[in-house]
C-alpha cells in the first residue's frame, strides 16, 4: 500500500470493521444502495468515461460506475485489505473487465494527475484524517472539467437511525453515546463543504438534501443485532455495564419496530450530495 496518513482509520478498516463490511456486504449495500440513483444521476457518467470512486469498500459503486462506463474504465480505492479483496472477487464474478481496484488513503495517493473524468464517493469522504488535503488530491486527479459527486450523512436528528441511537443512548453514558456516529457525521454542516471544495479549488460547486430508504433487517430484532454488530457500536456496548448494554440492545429492538414492514426494515435515510467541476 502507498503512504497512509489515515493510520487510524487504516487500522480500523483492516481489523473487525473491515471484515464485518466484507463478510455482509450484501446487508451494508442493502443500507446505502437506495442512494445509489442519486449519486449516478448526479455524476452523469458517460460511455468514456475513467471514474473514481474514493472509498469504494466492497465496491457496489465502482461496478456499477465501470457499467456506465463501458468503454472507459473505474478505479475504486479503499483503507481496507478485507473489502477491496470482496471488491475484487464481486467484480470477477460479475464479468467485470474495466474495472480494478487499489489499496490507497485518498488524502496522499499518487493519483495520476489530471487524468479522471469523474470521481464519485457513496459515504467514504466523512472519515478523512484531513479533508482539506483529502480533497485537493482528488481536485488534481480530475482533468480540467472534471466532475466530483459524493454522497455524505446529514446529521442524525434527520436520520431515521437517530430515534434509534436515541432510544440506545437512554441507557448509556451521554458522551459515550454520541461515539457511534461522530466520524459518520462529520461532514454534515453543508457550509462546511462548500468551504473544503472551495478551497480544494473546485467551481460550481451545489449541496443538495438528498433522501433514500434504508433497509437494516427483515424483522426489529435481525435490524437491531445487525445495527449492534456495526463496529462503533460494538465497541460502545462492549465497553458499557453489561447490563445497561442489553438494555440498550432491547430498546434498539423495540426502536425498529415503527420501521417494519413484511420482509425488512425500512429507515429513511438523509445525506447531502455535493457536487463540482474541476476547472
Amino acid at each position: 500500500m502507498h503512504g497512509i496518513a489515515n493510520t487510524s482509520q487504516a487500522e480500523a478498516w483492516n481489523g473487525y470493521e473491515g471484515d464485518h463490511w466484507a463478510d455482509n456486504h450484501p446487508r451494508y449495500d442493502a443500507v446505502n444502495s437506495g442512494f445509489n440513483e442519486h449519486l449516478f444521476s448526479a455524476a452523469a457518467i458517460g460511455p468514456r468515461d475513467r471514474v473514481l470512486d474514493i472509498g469504494c469498500g466492497n465496491g457496489q459503486v465502482t461496478r456499477s460506475a465501470a457499467r456506465r462506463a463501458g468503454q472507459g474504465s473505474a478505479l475504486g480505492v479503499d483503507l481496507s485489505a478485507p473489502m477491496l479483496a470482496r471488491a475484487r472477487a464481486a467484480a470477477a464474478e460479475e464479468g467485470i473487465a474495466n474495472v480494478s481496484f487499489e489499496p490507497g488513503d485518498a488524502q496522499v495517493h499518487p493519483f495520476p494527475g489530471a487524468n479522471f473524468d469523474a470521481a464519485l464517493s457513496r459515504f467514504g469522504v466523512m472519515f478523512f484524517a484531513d479533508p482539506e488535503a483529502a480533497f485537493a488530491n482528488i481536485a488534481s486527479a480530475l482533468r480540467p472539467g472534471g466532475r466530483l459527486a459524493f454522497l455524505t450523512l446529514r446529521g442524525m436528528s434527520s436520520n431515521d437511525l437517530g430515534d434509534v441511537f436515541a432510544a440506545m443512548a437512554a441507557h448509556l453514558p451521554s458522551e459515550a453515546a454520541r461515539a457511534p456516529v461522530a466520524g459518520a457525521v462529520s461532514l454534515a454542516e453543508p457550509d462546511r463543504l462548500r468551504e473544503l471544495l472551495d478551497s480544494a479549488g473546485f467551481t460550481d460547486t451545489a449541496v443538495t438534501p438528498v433522501e433514500a430508504e434504508q433497509v437494516w433487517g427483515a424483522d426489529p430484532a435481525d435490524a437491531a443485532a445487525f445495527l449492534c454488530d456495526w463496529a462503533p457500536v460494538r465497541h460502545l456496548l462492549d465497553g458499557a455495564d453489561p447490563a445497561a448494554a442489553g438494555r440498550a440492545r432491547e430498546a434498539a429492538v423495540e426502536a425498529m419496530r415503527p420501521f417494519a414492514r413484511p420482509g425488512a426494515v425500512a429507515l429513511r435515510g438523509a445525506a447531502w450530495l455535493a457536487t463540482a467541476v474541476r476547472p
